[in-house]
């Protein structure tokens, strides 16, 4: 066997960090598919052993206990192929070995937008905010059909979700300031029950935009793909696309579709109440990236992270 294995949480997490105990089982890996004579670089972010191999191909591998999240992805790359204005990870392998699920893909090409931003003259980050808009118009237009079955089931989860909000916030560290006003807020913004079902990415960010050139050029990171409402989106796009930043969110959003007279206090709150709801929730870490200022209720700190003006 040339993956380990471990028995718990704590052991998964030490074995993603690694790459002694992973690098015979990726070697034996890429040799499966005749790649062995490719360089190999592991990528710096994200939770999960992630490759650069060669300049063609990404291999990305999930453990044992994640199977769920590997067969997701591979469903949602298949679903979203050509799909898009902008260019996604072609499908090429989905197997496991050794008891790991991976995926081998293909590379994108360019730079992460987190990382081109600061460079970006005015007129080429307006480009990339109506790019994002018509990608993400372009990924919720997608017959779900073929993924009715994706896990989990929407209105479940929501419930699950808003059930849990402040205990997750508290496990994580939230304020006592803060804590205490999340049941109320979500009591009085808690988003309207609809029938709608999209294709959600949930975690467009722009640690997961390509760019070359200014110009978008790819989206990534599937792995947490759902069907349900759209505007569930908006909560990770607002956070971490647009960073706060009104101008870039307004084009997203108008590109998307929105009408101007939509945009107004009451989407701003239902974006706040779907990053309260997220999978990934963290408002701790979120006032560590973008710092509340003088904003005392979550209602004010929803129009200084959704800004629309």
């Amino acid at each position: 066997m040339s993956l380990p294995m471990a028995l718990d949480d704590a052991g998964w997490d030490a074995l993603l960090d690694d790459e002694c105990a992973l690098g015979p089982g990726v070697a034996a890996l890429l040799s499966r598919h005749g790649l062995a004579q490719q360089t190999r670089k592991r990528y710096d972010s994200g939770s999960l052993p992630v490759y650069a191999v060669g300049t063609q191909h990404v291999l990305k591998l999930f453990p044992p206990t994640e199977q769920a999240h590997a067969t997701i992805e591979a469903r949602v790359l298949a679903a979203v192929q050509g799909a898009l204005p902008i260019p996604t990870p072609q499908l090429i392998a989905a197997d496991s070995h050794d008891g790991w699920p991976y995926l081998l893909m293909s590379q994108l090409p360019g730079e992460r937008l987190v990382d081109a931003w600061p460079a970006l003259t005015l007129p080429e980050r307006d480009r990339i905010a109506d790019t994002v808009g018509q990608a993400i118009a372009a990924l919720h237009a997608i017959d779900t059909t073929p993924l009715a079955d994706l896990p989990p089931r929407w209105d479940d989860f929501i419930a699950e979700q808003r059930a849990s909000a402040a205990e997750r916030q508290s496990q994580r560290g939230l304020d006592a300031f803060w804590l205490e006003r999340v049941p109320d807020f979500l009591q009085r913004w808690m988003p309207p029950r609809t029938t709608q079902r999209v294709l959600l990415h949930t975690e467009i960010m722009r640690e997961h935009l390509m760019v070359d050139q200014a110009r978008l050029c790819g989206l990534f990171d599937f792995e947490p793909a759902m069907l349900g409402a759209a505007e569930y989106e908006f909560a990770s796009v607002g956070l971490f696309v647009a960073c706060g930043d009104a101008r870039a969110l307004r084009r997203v959003l108008l590109a998307y579709g929105y009408p101007p007279h939509a945009l107004d206090e009451a989407l701003q709150c239902r974006f706040m109440a779907y990053a309260l709801l997220h999978r990934y929730s963290n408002l701790r870490w979120y006032l560590e990236r973008l710092p509340a200022g003088d904003a005392t209720t979550l209602e004010q700190l929803a129009s200084r992270w959704w800004p629309l003006h």
